[in-house]
């Protein structure tokens, strides 16, 4: 009975011995992201394009600023991932104090890294297709992450531009989401207006085509206001710049409700020193601000110029809101 019983633990040892090792093997199989739910092991393509997705969701809710590439590692031996440890400790460290430095970086300067030629040239697609509109193809993904700094800027000027900020947000969400469901189809806003056009939605009220347009024009109100706050020598009040910026930007896109809602918004502009301290980076000096505000616009001006393009290629660069 004695060797019965032994042989009955040695069998139990043995199940519970197998079944920690697949529960081992398992944990290696799913995959966590961080702020994502976790992803379990499925055929490589499905893989990849999840994490795309993981990879566009890194970048454009962070704001801009360099993408941080976590989780998602293939199968490997474990003798190669204990030699690698050492190595990823490293880099986890190096990560820890790239990310120290980004966090310290003003909106306009997180502006300019996703406008370096690298990084656009790298998300950058279409073309070459005889069946296609010769329309410029500028980049989805860095135009969300900008557009999201468009928000935090909008944000330092404060509650009087809610209403804009608010169709901003909107405009990001509708955009994204679409992005989101195919981020190798959708890697160019071209690809998305034209979409559209050949659904004929492109002129609805809720398109992403018309989400396209009015970020585009949203960019152009904050660079114009950017570039006036820099250059003026008269150091005009805040109100008197943010309007010159709307005049030839937004306005004459505005219907009357938009136009009437921003005159209001004017009288509750901060002063023009605060917004400026607002939009210093950690360690910032105004001359720096100076020299990034220059720079910005030397970037974002080829872009937006290739968007209005691209919205005239298709007709649809004159659309107005009520």
């Amino acid at each position: 009975m004695t060797g019965l019983r032994d042989a009955s633990a040695l069998e139990e040892s043995d199940q519970l011995s197998t079944s920690a090792i697949s529960s081992k093997a398992a944990g290696r199989i799913s995959l966590e992201c961080p702020g994502s739910e976790r992803v379990h092991r499925q055929p490589a393509s499905m893989v990849e394009r999840e994490i795309d997705e993981e990879e566009a969701i890194a970048l454009i809710g962070g704001g801009g600023g360099q993408l941080q590439q976590e989780g998602a590692v293939p199968d490997a031996a474990e003798g190669e991932r204990d030699g690698e440890e050492g190595d990823a400790e490293d880099d986890g460290q190096e990560e820890e104090e790239g990310r120290d430095d980004v966090e310290g970086w003003s909106e306009i300067r997180l502006a300019i890294e996703e406008l370096s030629p690298a990084r656009l040239i790298k998300h950058r697609g279409g073309g070459g297709d005889d069946d296609k509109p010769a329309t410029p193809s500028p980049p989805t993904l860095p135009f969300l992450a900008l557009s999201h700094l468009l928000l935090r800027v909008l944000d330092k000027i404060g509650p009087t531009m809610a209403v804009l900020r608010l169709d901003v947000q909107r405009n990001i969400e509708r955009l994204q989401e679409l992005y989101l469901l195919d981020p190798a189809k959708y890697s160019t806003l071209t690809e998305i207006v034209e979409k559209e056009v050949e659904e004929g939605t492109a002129r609805k009220v809720d398109s992403c085509a018309r989400a396209v347009l009015w970020l585009t024009r949203s960019m152009d109100f904050t660079i114009a206001l950017l570039q006036r706050l820099e250059e003026d020598p008269d150091q005009q009040s805040l109100v008197q710049l943010v309007e010159a910026a709307y005049e030839v930007s937004l306005k004459p896109w505005h219907g009357w409700i938009s136009s009437a809602a921003c005159k209001i918004a004017l009288k509750l502009i901060p002063e023009r020193k605060i917004f400026t301290g607002l939009l210093l980076g950690m360690g910032q000096d105004c001359s720096a601000l100076k020299d990034e505000i220059e720079k910005l616009a030397l970037l974002l001006r080829p872009l937006l110029d290739d968007i209005h393009s691209m919205m005239a290629t298709f007709r649809l660069d004159r659309l107005k809101s009520t």
